[in-house]
């Protein structure tokens, strides 16, 4: 990295991209490569552009601690202190310049009237800021005013991992940064060894692997922009299961098994729609968890709204016997859209029938199949994704066999609802008050 890093900045053509697998050093390498372009040149100006100012400001604070320690550089510290802040700084130099010599921004930040002779792209390309077409559209428009920012024969360096198919660090023909000069690492070489066996051998690779799932694992550990058709969840990996829940008491302590698993955790996701027969299904799932990892989609629940029934009334009496029955102490509830009404009425309908389950509101704001993929590859790809039988009658096995991620148009209500018991943390022990009948608590810390 560091020879690629210096043979690009002594070259008459400056630009420069620069791809390693995640947790390799890269952003600390950038960083010692900042210091020492001061070094070499005090006069010179760094922008360091982040998704997040947060980020681009520890990058900063990198370069400042360096140059404050290394021997070479620490005569570069100036002694006002209003020139060392966190997030922009000044070295030592003789030029005037209104701009410091590092300034850490997020990337949506006003950058108008900067000028930077090296601009550093750190991780700009990041779910938040890649999960949909319009967020792509406004990251090539935000990246593509640099030109305005960079003055002539100056640098531009991104570093990064590809977080979407139609990335940003594409440097063919018709990429966006077309032709760059490009230094590629990924974990695995070519004949299968680790690239850095030091830290990651070849167990532990194929542990993050079957952790993250083939999608995340190739395009953060192997750089490889995975087209999103190209994705499936395998629902032949499903495991079935026929038990129920079975709850012990005994010296004082309470105990929570299922198919042989004793339980540590639950989680309980409602996504609320008004329930229509040929609208978005009303979807209320429980996923349990036991203490290796496995999780147990133990119920879902696809309500219809009866014509003589009022929609918000009688999904909260459905969903309050829904927690009741199976234990729950606590239903996460999906805010967009009706459900921003709901909370409240929930709350209503557990108080009047005397159950204890908390409340929590949740507000989806990445896309819903990147979400879904997310948290539904890891467990399948691991065979550790339980599923009841009651499940078979319901529409979620179809869903999982038609998933499609390029596909914005399937129905995916279960899914979507079963991912978020996935993605969130499980309830475990101390976080509720006991049952009103004095029921012990099953789960365990």
């Amino acid at each position: 990295m560091c020879r690629f890093l210096e043979k690009c900045w002594q070259a008459e053509e400056k630009n420069a991209l620069m791809m390693a697998f995640r947790n390799s050093g890269k952003s600390t390498l950038v960083g010692l490569f900042g210091a020492w372009i001061l070094w070499q040149n005090p006069e010179c100006r760094l922008l360091i552009l982040s998704a997040d100012h947060s980020l681009a400001k520890k990058m900063a604070t990198h370069m400042k601690r360096i140059i404050e320690t290394h021997p070479l550089t620490h005569l570069l510290k100036p002694t006002k202190s209003e020139e060392w802040a966190s997030d922009r700084f000044t070295v030592v130099r003789r030029s005037g310049f209104r701009d410091p010599s590092v300034l850490a921004r997020g990337l949506m930040a006003n950058m108008t009237g900067c000028r930077a002779d090296v601009i550093i792209c750190d991780d700009v390309e990041v779910p938040k800021t890649c999960d949909t077409s319009h967020k792509r559209i406004e990251l090539r428009r935000k990246l593509s005013e640099l030109d305005y920012i960079l003055t002539p024969g100056g640098m531009t360096l991104y570093v990064g991992t590809p977080h979407t198919y139609e990335t940003i660090y594409d440097t063919s023909s018709s990429g966006f940064l077309k032709h760059w000069p490009v230094l590629k690492i990924p974990l695995l070489t070519q004949n299968g060894q680790s690239a850095w066996p030091e830290r990651f051998d070849l167990a532990k690779i194929q542990a993050l692997e079957k952790r993250s799932g083939p999608t995340k694992f190739a395009s953060q550990m192997m750089l490889q922009a995975v087209p999103p058709e190209s994705s499936r969840l395998e629902a032949q990996r499903l495991r079935f299961y026929s038990d129920e829940l079975c709850y012990t008491e005994a010296n004082n302590t309470a105990v929570l098994k299922l198919a042989g698993h004793r339980l540590c955790g639950a989680a309980c996701w409602w996504d609320p729609a008004f329930g229509a027969l040929n609208g978005d299904k009303s979807v209320i799932a429980c996923v349990f968890f036991d203490e290796t990892g496995n999780a147990f989609i133990h119920r879902l629940l696809y309500m219809t709204v009866p014509p003589a029934q009022e929609a918000t009334a009688y999904q909260c009496q459905t969903v309050a016997t829904f927690v009741r029955d199976l234990f729950l102490p606590a239903v996460h509830l999906e805010t967009n859209g009706i459900g921003k009404f709901l909370p409240a009425l929930l709350r209503q309908e557990l108080a009047r029938s005397g159950i204890a389950c908390a409340v929590i509101e949740e507000t989806a704001r990445s896309h819903k199949n990147t979400r879904i993929l997310a948290a539904l590859e890891p467990p399948l790809m691991n065979g550790a994704l339980f599923v009841h039988e009651s499940v078979k009658k319901t529409p979620f096995l179809t869903e999982l066999r038609d998933f499609n991620p390029a596909n914005t148009h399937t129905h995916d209500d279960g899914l979507d609802a079963v991912a978020g018991c996935l993605t969130v943390e499980p309830i475990r022990l101390g976080q509720r008050p006991p049952y009103p009948q004095r029921r012990l608590d099953w789960r365990r810390i």
